[in-house]
């Protein structure tokens, strides 16, 4: 059986092997159809990008000159009329040729790929009775698929020309540092030139300053400049050395004028350049004084901020009997008495009179003096507020600076009757039990804070804690409420 199914096995092998002749064109047929197929299949894939995607046009027209060169399109002829069996001939002799080495295609390089025509694969002893037909090769009608018109495509298209307007933002931002730096310079060269002037005109020889106070500036020298620069816009000037106070210190804010934008906001919300002088007082040399001057429309604002002003003090109306301040300003003081002996007639005369103030204390600003100042190691202060003017009208606040040290020295010989002594000791009494009973309900809450903090850190503690720790904890505070619930047993020897 085995012998047999051997014997049946061996005539099914050897036709597959070795097919009849009609098969065996059948079998080539086949496979020179599907090789075609194959054929077709790769080069339409790779015509089928398209050329305008960015990126991919330049690789696919490398991708079909490559396939070109390496593998040609061999167009089929026209399906003609046969003669015999002629047609069992093999490829014509003069295109099989054996490439040598140096003549096979580089796939770096870009050849130019050659186009058969119809002539090329034509045989006059395979047919017989047709005329030779000419054709043309189709000539390439766009121009964009030549290989000029391909490196052409890569350059960059649709740019806008180099010109001013591509560089707006850059010219602007330029131009805005260059008007920043030139700025910066000018500004700052303003501001030293007011200070200069204000030092120049009320701390240098014969100045009133150098008249009433023996020690200018910040040092014992006389190389000692006058003017300390903290900022750009910022300048102190500080003296010493006159009774019933410990010095003076008078600091000049002005403008931002060395910053672009801020002169710019300037111009929309124009501000003054201002001066404040303070002035501290000794412990011995001011009675229980609280008074401020001010305009009317800055004078509500001025007591409802500041804290004295707003404990002890009240506006007050003017007196009928006497002459009395510009209708532009109004008092502020703790009494009637207070304002009276502060606002003399020289000041109403020289400064803040109806008559004199349109003309030499137009600068004014405020006027504060307190023994209870809220803020600060100095208690006892006397403060000043005017507008400076530009450099070149600076004498027009002369008397402003000249009410300095006349109020210095009125202040220091002041002294309250018996009432309004006894009416300034009853109020800051008054206060500073408020401030205790303040100080100690923030003492208690802030005692309150701290135990529930305790208590809070006590329960995350336990909650952390074993069984076993737990309930040892717990056995030891019932142990501790159990002694002290015990009554107190006094034991004593008796010998």
């Amino acid at each position: 059986m085995a012998k047999r199914g051997l014997v049946g096995l061996l005539p099914t092998t050897m036709a597959v092997l070795f097919p009849r002749l009609d098969r065996l064109w059948w079998y080539l047929a086949l496979v020179s159809a599907i090789a075609l197929l194959g054929q077709e299949l790769a080069r339409t894939s790779a015509m089928a990008a398209p050329a305008e995607f960015e990126g991919f046009g330049e690789d696919s027209d490398e991708l079909e000159d490559e396939t070109s060169s390496v593998f040609p399109v061999l167009v089929p002829p026209p399906v003609l009329t046969q003669s015999g069996f002629e047609t069992d001939r093999g490829p014509p002799e003069e295109e099989i040729k054996v490439s040598k080495p140096s003549e096979i295609p580089n796939p770096t390089e870009n050849p130019k790929p050659t186009i058969k025509s119809h002539s090329d694969y034509w045989d006059e002893d395979e047919f017989e009775g047709l005329p030779p037909v000419e054709l043309t090769p189709p000539t390439n009608t766009n121009p964009s698929e030549t290989p000029e018109a391909n490196q052409g495509s890569r350059k960059p298209k649709n740019l806008p020309p180099a010109g001013p307007q591509s560089y707006y933002i850059e010219f602007f931002c330029v131009t805005f540092l260059i008007a920043f730096a030139v700025n910066y310079f000018f500004g700052r060269r303003q501001n030293e030139q007011i200070a200069l002037a204000w030092a120049a005109q009320f701390a240098t020889k014969d100045g009133i300053f150098e008249k009433n106070f023996s020690l200018l500036g910040t040092g014992d020298g006389n190389d000692t400049p006058l003017l300390l620069k903290e900022g750009q816009n910022v300048f102190k000037f500080y003296a010493s050395g006159r009774r019933y106070c410990q010095g003076l210190l008078a600091t000049m804010e002005l403008q931002s004028r060395h910053d672009l934008i801020s002169r710019m906001y300037n111009f929309i919300v124009p501000c003054k350049d201002e001066v404040n002088i303070e002035v501290y007082m000794n412990e011995d040399g001011m009675d229980a004084v609280v008074f401020a001057l001010a305009r009317k429309k800055a004078a509500k604002g001025m007591h409802k901020d500041t804290r004295d002003l707003q404990q002890y003090a009240s506006l007050l109306t003017p007196p009928s009997n006497r002459k009395w301040l510009s209708e532009e300003l109004v008092a502020i003081a703790e009494s009637r008495e207070v304002a009276l002996d502060l606002v003399t007639d020289t000041v109403l005369d020289q400064v803040f009179g109806e008559k004199s103030f349109g003309k030499y204390g137009k600068g004014l600003i405020s006027l504060h003096f307190t023994d209870q100042y809220p803020s600060g190691s100095h208690r006892k202060m006397l403060r000043f507020k005017f507008a400076l003017p530009s450099a070149s009208n600076m004498a027009d606040m002369t008397r402003l600076i000249a009410i300095v040290p006349y109020y210095i020295d009125l202040v220091g010989r002041y002294k309250l009757s018996t009432q309004a002594r006894a009416k300034a000791d009853s109020a800051r009494t008054k206060v500073n039990q408020e401030l205790y009973k303040e100080q100690h309900i923030a003492r208690q809450e802030a005692i309150q804070r701290r135990k529930e903090e305790r208590r809070k850190t006590l329960e995350e503690t336990d909650t952390k804690l074993s069984a076993e720790a737990i309930r040892r904890k717990e056995e030891k505070d019932r142990q501790r409420q159990l002694k002290k619930s015990m009554p107190k047993i006094k034991m004593t020897r008796v010998h």
